[in-house]
């Protein structure tokens, strides 16, 4: 697998040094000349130029601006109060959420820029001969997998920069791209974007189907983790129906990965290491690789330089020893105290690869994948059990349960009272305690339009628009005039 993911990293490099001047001109627009079509069609008009063109889009996936840093355990942790930096006014700014600070701007018009610019480059995959209409192997994966993309992509930009649908049903939306063109799509509502989410991802779930008889037939089709496979996009389809306000199909589409996908809760005994800088061999139902994370990590959270290292809140500790039964193996598995006489107790060491930490890389064994854990399977059972506690309570618990105990707490029945019965608090707690340093605590309080606890455990920041709803940047209308 080593062989095969080097021999991907070699093309990634090459396809990310050719693509982006297929894609810009001089004037940092489009490039859609003959010439430059011509060259694009060239490249695509094969297998393996498909295949290239789709390594690149994910290698995007893990630029700083995208998921290699800001959506992932930085910017929007900060705004989901985990995590803080005494003295940078960055980083006191996305605490106060104040959006119009030009430091925090440059941020989000980097989130904005970077992830249309993929966008289109997996449009430019969707749009070309092989794939366009493509309903047979190998040339409907590369269009369920792109499908699926675009889908993600769109989602993540939705429900940062714009209002909760389930608080305003007819909230403006974002512009929803399908061409690889100079033509920047008008923008629609949010309902319009979610209907064009939901239609790519169940064509994307069609053409993904038969994905598994095809496993490790070609490099392509090994390490599917790495791929936005099947259960990612039914994984993905169950985030976007909950944060619609679709429980029902949400819940389908829970239990079909929880039931189908072939990956399950790891133990308690396995914790302590299991995303560190990799991706869960049990857990993680779809990742992007990474081999340099570690480099990207280390600096931010590992280490304690002032003005620059990000602290968990002082108080971190208390959420993971208040009113539970049992030994939370996360604590230690997700922490590290730190004895050097830093203000901070503890580093967030969850993401931190401990091969690279202690000079022992090479001993990292073969069957781990470098990389950022991007969907992982104790989010189904969260979104199961919320769906469930109406509906089928004693269902619900059993299902929050499984993530408990493979965790080291005890059943829910044998927590203090309170908070031992089965609410939607209990659940919100529980992922907060999951899902640090993973970029989804922020999105899990804007759909329900949480207070926030601060970072200094003091204040409760009251949900309204100016917390949830980051402004789309001025450079897409400045782009419009």
């Amino acid at each position: 697998m080593k062989v095969n993911r080097m021999k991907r990293n070699r093309w990634i490099g090459i396809w990310m040094m050719v693509f982006p001047l297929l894609l810009m001109s001089c004037e940092n627009y489009l490039d859609i000349t003959p010439d430059g079509q011509r060259k694009r069609d060239q490249l695509l008009s094969t297998s393996e130029g498909i295949e290239d063109a789709l390594y690149g889009v994910y290698a995007t996936l893990r630029d700083a601006s995208l998921y290699g840093t800001e959506l992932s355990f930085s910017s929007i942790e900060i705004m989901a109060q985990y995590l803080e930096c005494p003295g940078n006014d960055e980083v006191s700014a996305l605490l106060q959420y104040r959006y119009s600070d030009t430091r925090v701007q440059s941020v989000f018009e980097g989130v904005w820029t970077k992830m249309y610019n993929n966008i289109s480059n997996v449009n430019s995959v969707l749009t070309c001969d092989l794939v366009k209409n493509a309903t047979e192997y190998p040339y409907s994966i590369y269009r369920g997998e792109a499908l699926g993309l675009r889908a993600l992509m769109h989602f993540d930009l939705l429900r940062l920069f714009t209002e909760q649908i389930t608080q305003n049903p007819s909230a403006s939306g974002i512009p929803y791209a399908t061409e690889f063109s100079l033509h920047t799509p008008d923008f629609i509502s949010a309902a319009e974007v979610y209907d064009r989410i939901i239609a790519d991802l169940l064509e994307a779930e069609t053409l993904l189907a038969d994905e598994d008889q095809y496993k490790n037939t070609t490099s392509f089709m090994t390490d599917r983790q790495i791929h936005f496979n099947l259960y990612a996009v039914q994984a993905t389809l169950d985030r976007v129906y909950l944060t619609k306000g679709d429980k029902e199909n949400a819940l389908k589409y829970a239990l079909k990965v929880i039931n189908n996908s072939g990956y399950s809760l790891s133990d308690k005994t396995e914790v302590n290491g299991d995303l560190a800088g990799i991706l869960s061999t049990k857990e993680t139902i779809f990742g992007v690789y990474y081999a340099n994370f570690y480099s990207v990590v280390s600096p931010l959270l590992q280490k304690t330089t002032s003005f620059s290292s990000l602290d968990p809140r002082s108080d971190i500790m208390d959420f993971y020893d208040a009113d539970v039964t049992g030994l939370d193996y996360r604590a230690s598995a997700y922490f590290t105290a730190t004895s050097d006489g830093s203000a901070a107790a503890y580093r967030l060491s969850k993401l931190t690869d401990v091969y690279e930490l202690q000079n022992i890389a090479s001993k990292l064994p073969s069957d781990k994948i470098l990389g950022i854990n991007m969907i992982r399977m104790p989010e189904m059972y969260y979104i199961a059990a919320e769906c469930l506690l109406d509906k089928d309570y004693d269902e619900a618990v059993r299902l929050f349960n499984e993530v408990l105990t493979h965790r080291g707490l005890e059943e829910l029945s044998n927590w203090p009272a309170p908070p031992n019965k089965l609410t939607q608090d209990a659940i919100n707690a529980e992922r907060y305690r999951e899902f640090i340093g993973e970029g989804q605590t922020f999105f899990n309080m804007k759909r329900q339009n949480l207070s926030i606890s601060s970072v200094d455990g003091k204040t409760v920041i009251k949900p309204s628009n100016k917390v949830y709803v980051v402004p789309i940047p001025d450079i897409e209308y400045d782009y419009r005039k």
